[in-house]
């Protein structure tokens, strides 16, 4: 027999992606140091401020690391989706939301969070922050794109825990989780995200995360 879902007003539970090894970014961005922090520590805090429990996931080597805030923290696997799936691994069958945020977003804002856990409580499989595109876009072989029909999708995404844990069942590859249910046919939703939410690729983003964040924390008083 089956285990009934979980409730979508059970525990929510986060997974923290930080298992890349930041080729482009020339070394493991995830543990440069952003306004006197290391970038996992900022995005583990806003997790752990929203989050009844927080998995992090990083590469195999590190897995002995001192991460203030962390319930677990497992090895990751050769691919993004393989990392989320280790972390899933980790979460407890009790969970009722689930939610996946990738460590280089380090200022993305414990509100944010709140909001996509709420879209799943009110019904949604899984809810991601979307912000405008402000670029004009174009298609490869030619012709524009309406860049008012799309957003740029952020995370964190949060989930139906059981929703999440069936879409990745037979280990499927995509750039975010999001895609993944939607593939299994689960309903997707797009909240309000955050320009200042960026991901850190290049280290010039860690400059303008930097200031940012600085900033954030003189305007709080921290």
């Amino acid at each position: 027999m089956t285990d009934p879902a979980p409730p979508r007003d059970g525990p929510v539970w986060a997974v923290v992606v930080a298992g890349g090894g930041g080729s482009r970014f020339g070394g493991a961005k995830q543990y440069a140091l952003v306004a006197g922090r290391r970038v996992i520590d900022w995005s583990l805090a806003a997790a752990r401020s929203e989050a009844d429990g927080v998995v992090v996931v990083v590469p195999a080597p590190d897995v002995g690391r001192t991460l203030p805030g962390a319930d677990a923290v497992v090895a990751g696997g050769d691919s993004r989706s393989a990392s989320v799936r280790a972390g899933l691994a980790a979460v407890p069958r009790l969970a009722g939301v689930v939610v996946v945020h990738d460590a280089a977003r380090p200022a993305a804002p414990a509100a944010l969070f709140r909001t996509v856990v709420a879209a799943v409580r009110e019904g949604a499989d899984a809810a991601v922050p979307g912000v405008p595109v402000v670029d004009s876009l174009r298609w490869r072989g030619g012709g524009a794109v309406d860049r008012d029909a799309v957003v740029a999708v952020q995370t964190p995404q949060a989930f139906a825990a059981d929703v999440l844990r069936a879409a990745h069942a037979d280990a499927p590859e995509a750039s975010d989780d999001a895609t993944l249910v939607e593939r299994a046919g689960g309903r997707v939703v797009v909240v309000e995200g955050d320009p200042a939410n960026v991901k850190i690729t290049h280290p010039a983003d860690v400059e303008v995360l930097d200031r940012h964040l600085a900033a954030a924390g003189a305007g709080s008083g921290a």
